[in-house]
């Protein structure tokens, strides 16, 4: 039979805010001793009241708008009731029926082709405290209890892992973009639950859904679902009963282990929070908000690739992140719109490669966009190299110098003198005899390797193009 595959994801996201969500408790809470911040509205102790945090409200209707979702006149906590170890008060608070935003929509790219992805709701909640397992028992820390919390729940219309990927990276940039979370998931600020089942093309059958839960990257979302399709795929086949229920990726064993199931529907008996009164949310507030919204990333991409004749994937790779976009465009208000494409290639090639490899936020790097356009004037007249100049900026990424400082220091200014580079390219001639042959015997490509054997010997300073004219007369002519 044939299968297609239905997603549907529910995302947290800890909102960057001073404060927990009903208390005035520090949100800072990774930077504190276990158990430590905390009152007793966070710790639930019986009688204490909580207080409802302006700024998570306003953060969680920032997203909703960027989300194209409908904002309602008024809304409302609800207790959700379970019994959980890491739910202290034996209830969460959070929204049920009438969310901050709902009917919403977000758009990715799949297969070259735009996607357009349903938003259940955006709604606001406090986050739980958190489990250390330890062998047979294991430690409770409640400084995160009462975190603010924000859900977007997607309609199941995600069609693939790839597609589950791309929506959160989408996601994550948004809420980037606005400033409302730090988006890592590696220190769990921005976590994912999968909602994954399949449905047979050939019949229409819905086989029940599972839940996959703890995965804390996108290589992991991806692997988790991709493993998961597949899992279910083979009980199918294989006459088995799809168990709805929720598991738990191990990445250790790269697959998903059982962690409880869902026989039957969860009644978590909401019922309004009766310590908190509902929120009036003012028609002029909302539109003052809408306002204040920044360029978000799919404008922003589309404004670069008309603005700077960029490609849609430099475009992308640019406007991703909301640092590498400004970033961007200070070069290019220091360059010039005609170096935009230039600096395009250095941002998206060296400069996104070093960062990565060290690990370094763009916020903290010591090439400012003026000393970038210094370099790319070194290039324009001459003074070094193209492969010359990778060497330079690379010094200049860990070191903060100036581009002719580098150059002086390391001696990397290029070399134009004729006979210079006349007596390198015979040298290099009369070592590469198989080379050569084949370059005489008609095959173009043997120049270029030739020519990079010059560039390797002069550590990248010749002029390439003296070099390319040099070699040319040197053999022939050809």
């Amino acid at each position: 039979m044939n299968y297609e595959i239905v997603i549907g994801l529910e995302v947290h996201a800890q909102l960057l805010t001073r404060s927990k969500m009903f208390c005035s408790c520090s949100a800072n809470y990774a930077s504190t001793p276990p158990n430590t911040c905390v009152c007793p509205v966070c710790l639930g102790m019986p009688g204490a009241l909580p207080v409802t945090n302006e700024k998570a409200v306003e953060y969680t209707v920032m997203t909703a708008l960027a989300l194209n979702c409908t904002i309602p006149e008024y809304t409302k906590f609800d207790r959700k009731n379970y019994f959980y170890p890491d739910v202290v008060k034996g209830y969460q608070i959070s929204q049920h029926d009438v969310p901050v935003g709902k009917e919403g929509w977000l758009t990715i790219d799949s297969h070259g082709t735009r996607k357009k992805i349903n938003i259940t709701n955006v709604h606001l909640e406090e986050d739980v405290a958190k489990l250390w397992h330890r062998g047979d028992y294991s430690l409770i820390d409640i400084n995160r209890s009462g975190v603010p919390l924000m859900e977007i729940v997607s309609e199941p219309e995600i069609s693939s892992p790839e597609e589950a990927r791309d929506y959160l990276i989408k996601l994550r940039s948004i809420l980037r973009y606005l400033g409302v979370s730090t988006g890592n998931m590696e220190e769990g600020s921005f976590r994912c639950d999968a909602n994954i089942s399949l449905r047979s093309l050939d019949n229409g059958e819905s086989f029940p859904r599972v839940e996959v839960k703890n995965m804390n990257s996108f290589k992991a979302v991806y692997q988790a679902l991709e493993y998961e399709a597949r899992r279910q795929r083979k009980v199918i086949e294989e006459g088995g009963k799809i168990v709805r229920e929720t598991r738990s990726w191990v990445e250790e064993g790269d697959m998903t282990v059982s962690l409880r199931t869902k026989e039957y529907a969860e009644d978590y008996r909401y019922f309004p929070e009766p310590d908190l009164p509902p929120l009036v949310l003012d028609q002029d507030w909302i539109e003052e908000i809408r306002a204040s919204l920044p360029e978000l990333p799919e404008a922003r991409r589309d404004r670069f690739m008309t603005q700077y004749g960029l490609s849609l994937y430099d475009a992308n790779v640019l406007t991703t992140s909301r640092a590498m976009a400004d970033y961007c465009e200070n070069c290019v208000k220091v360059t010039g719109t005609g170096r935009a494409k230039t600096v395009s290639n250095w941002l998206s090639g060296d400069f996104s490669r070093l960062l990565n490899a060290t690990n370094i936020e763009i916020e903290n790097v010591k090439i400012s966009p003026r000393h970038l356009a210094e370099m790319l004037d070194l290039i324009d007249n001459g003074t070094i190299s193209g492969p010359a100049a990778k060497a330079v900026f690379e010094e200049m990424f860990h070191t903060g110098k100036r581009a002719s400082e580098v150059i002086i220091e390391k001696k990397l200014s290029q070399i134009s003198d004729t006979v210079a580079i006349r007596e390198v390219v015979r040298q290099v001639v009369s070592g590469n005899s198989e080379a050569v042959a084949d370059y005489t015997s008609g095959k173009e490509q043997a120049l270029t390797f030739i020519i990079g054997q010059v560039m390797k010997a002069t550590r990248g300073r010749a002029n390439p193009g003296m070099v390319r004219e040099i070699l040319r007369e040197e053999l022939g002519g050809k």
